[in-house]
């Protein structure tokens, strides 16, 4: 995203990306409507929308045997007022076809980054091995966007704070059948926590589980894991017979960070490279997002005119520091106080006093609504990249 804005308002801009393709399964894939609403303003809404995709205006919670309304989208001030559910790869594609348009814009798969050019203690390009061997490329600002374990800032010497993550998640398949429940919903038992999204003719499911716990998951063997999948998911339960090994459930190491110093001269770190998000209400991809935006609109005139500095980098993180800290505080908030508690209960759970309001005064579901799709200081994109 940030490529394609610099692209557009005339920054030469290089895109290296390690792998062939951008096809990882169970990568972020929610995109909220602060993201639909940066798409619409590139003037990109109505061909981003034609992709395959799933809309979900209401989110709810299931505690026990209690279903509760927790957010709804419908009232949001943007063009979309629902979250869309889509593979980011096709997401990825998309923004890297409409980069392809533009003479500034040059993206390099196969390009792994493996180092970072110094000189007088500025960053001054990347190393990287592609496809036609090692070589080093010049830069005026190198962006690290390579995610939570970001190899260039470690080896930019960075300072990362660890605020720490009481939880993992396994991430899997299950079969949708045409008819079957279509909501996408977390589910709350003692013990137990458990997401499904409807993404068409399956189901992404993400199994909550305490920090460490895979190892004695696994040893208490395979059957035993599609037993309480099942019972978790009796929508489901006819296919979890489709988890035939360990091989088809991916552990997702939760971790919650954040950079004091977000950058250096020559070198600005954004999205999870700069924090780390648990994946709490799905916002880590919007942070991301925008990060690039806040970046795109600050530096864009510096970098073309060959005068960025230090000052303009720190205001990157100035502009987003506060919406980072916020956010992390509120997943902080929720690991610690209703799901790690959940899953170390083995009593009948209560529900709690706020989403008791949510499910009695409708107009309340507007909050968790705003601050899941929205966020706190939502960024539009400055009109000289706009379309």
């Amino acid at each position: 995203m940030l490529g394609l804005l610099l692209a557009r308002a005339g920054v030469d801009v290089f895109v290296f990306e390690k792998h062939a393709d951008f096809l990882r399964d169970f990568r972020g894939d929610t995109i909220h409507p602060s993201t639909l609403e940066v798409i619409y303003e590139l003037g990109l809404l109505e061909p981003f929308l034609t992709l395959p995709h799933q809309e979900v205006v209401e989110l709810r919670a299931h505690i026990g045997n209690a279903t509760l309304p927790v957010a709804d989208f419908s009232h949001l001030p943007t063009h979309c007022r629902f979250l869309a559910f889509m593979p980011q790869w096709d997401f990825l594609n998309f923004l890297a076809g409409e980069g392809h348009r533009l003479p500034t814009f040059r993206l390099e798969m196969e390009a792994e980054v493996t180092g970072i050019l110094e000189a007088s203690d500025r960053v001054t390009g990347v190393r990287l091995t592609s496809r036609t061997g090692a070589r080093e490329v010049p830069a005026d600002l190198v962006v690290a966007a390579d995610g939570r374990h970001s190899v260039i800032r470690k080896a930019a010497g960075l300072p990362v704070e660890e605020l720490g993550a009481p939880i993992d998640v396994l991430w899997f398949r299950l079969p949708r059948p045409a008819g079957s429940a279509s909501e996408t919903f977390g589910r709350f038992d003692p013990g137990h926590f458990f997401i499904a999204l409807n993404r068409g003719d399956y189901w992404q499911c993400g199994y909550v589980i305490p920090k460490g716990a895979f190892e004695s998951i696994k040893a208490r063997g395979l059957p035993e894991f599609r037993a309480s999948v099942a019972l978790l998911a009796p929508f489901a339960a006819d296919g979890v017979e489709r988890l035939t090994s360990w091989d088809d459930v991916s552990l997702l190491t939760v971790r919650l960070d954040r950079l004091t110093r977000w950058f250096r001269p020559g070198l600005l770190c954004i999205g999870d490279a700069a924090h780390a998000m648990s994946p709490v209400g799905g916002v880590g991809i919007n942070l991301a997002i925008q990060d690039a935006v806040a970046a795109a609109n600050i530096l864009s005139a510096p970098l073309r005119e060959g005068r960025l500095t230090v000052d303009d980098l720190s205001r990157v993180q100035q502009r987003r520091e506060l919406p980072t800290r916020l956010t992390q505080w509120a997943q902080m908030q929720i690991q610690e106080r209703v799901i790690a508690p959940a899953l170390g209960s083995r009593a009948p759970l209560q529900v709690p006093l706020p989403l008791r309001l949510l499910a009695r005064y409708p107009l309340l579901r507007r909050i968790p609504a705003f601050l899941v799709g929205i966020g706190v200081r939502p960024e539009h994109v400055h009109s000289d990249m706009r379309n």
